[in-house]
Formats: C-alpha cells, sequence, structure tokens
C-alpha cells in the first residue's frame, strides 16, 4: 500500500516544535514533491482554465468553448491564495452563469466583476471583445514581454513570473522572433 499526502505546513519545524510525530513523519517522508503556489507559476494558469473548461463542458453538456481575453487577464493578475481549488471553483461558478460561448467578466464571481469595466477599458480590443484563444493570449503576454525588455529574456521571465526553460519552449512554440534576428 502507498499513501499519498499533501500539507502546506512545514512538517520538518512541526517535528522539531513536537507537534507532529516524528515517527510519522518519517514513514511518509519516502519521496518528496515541491508543488510551488499558482501565484509562482501564472503560466500554468491558460491551461489550467482550459483544461477545466473541457471538464466541465463534458459534465455539463454546455457548449463553451473558451474564456474572453478581457475575462482571461483579470484572473492572470489574481493571486489564488486558494491555488488550484480556488481557479476550478472559479471557473465552476462562470459555467453556472454563461449559457454559452466565452465566459466573459460578467460571469466571473463578485470580487472579479468589478474588475471587469477598468478591464474593458485597458483592453487591446478597444470595448469590442472580441474573444481570443488562451494561446493567443498567452503568445500576446509573451511577445509584449519580450518587447518592453527589448528581449531581453531574463527580464521578461521576471515580468512573466515563469523561468527561462519556460520562455524558451513558449517561443519555439509560437515562433516568436526578436525582429531582424534569423
Amino acid at each position: 500500500m502507498r499513501i499519498i499526502t499533501a500539507t502546506n505546513k512545514d512538517l520538518t519545524a512541526m517535528v522539531v516544535d513536537g507537534t507532529f510525530r516524528e515517527d510519522l513523519y518519517y514513514r511518509l517522508n519516502v519521496v518528496r514533491f515541491h508543488l510551488p503556489p499558482l501565484r509562482e507559476r501564472k503560466e500554468d494558469i491558460p491551461l489550467l482554465i482550459d483544461q477545466f473548461i473541457k471538464d466541465f463542458s463534458a459534465q455539463t453538456g454546455k457548449d463553451i468553448v473558451g474564456i474572453a481575453n478581457t475575462a482571461a487577464s483579470i484572473l492572470m493578475r489574481h493571486d489564488f491564495p486558494g491555488n488550484i481549488r480556488e481557479l476550478k471553483n472559479i471557473i465552476e461558478y462562470a459555467f453556472i452563469l454563461c449559457d454559452g460561448g466565452y465566459i466573459l467578466p460578467e460571469h466571473l464571481p463578485e470580487p472579479f466583476d468589478r474588475d471587469a469595466g477598468a478591464e474593458k477599458l485597458t483592453s487591446p480590443d478597444h470595448g469590442f471583445n472580441r474573444p481570443q484563444t488562451l494561446e493567443e493570449i498567452e503568445r500576446q503576454a509573451i511577445f509584449f514581454a519580450l518587447e518592453n525588455n527589448k528581449w531581453n529574456k531574463g527580464t521578461a521571465c521576471e515580468e512573466l513570473g515563469i523561468s527561462k526553460n519556460t520562455l524558451r519552449r513558449k517561443m519555439i512554440r509560437y515562433n516568436l522572433e526578436q525582429p531582424g534576428k534569423a
């Protein structure tokens, strides 16, 4: 039998403090995986949203094909203290309100729908709300970060909150090259 456990507590410190049993700690601590919180891996948000939309579409039978760029950018700015479960709940909430097509900012829960008005004013689509795929949004975000940082990949990575390896993979995937360089 294998037991898989997860915690957001520092078990090593708890063993030292005497608030967690040392023998149990050593029984459980065979293989450790450290998965950073969602706020530290923002590049996963579009992928998770896409997967949750596919899952909920299959469960509910609703014809929701994606998320509008304005709604996606609102979610990309959020820190997700509830981690992936919070993101999943937000998408599930949006499924309840959305009849079909694309999830819009007004389909998001209350704290997010207040951002919708400001988002429409600053959105690159100038309020016409042309829905984009998550890949288009991600490609644009990477391109703009590279452009804004004069194609300095290290600085662009910091701005995007992703690793250099992730940036390299995504640049290849989206065929992004510095203008004037072949």
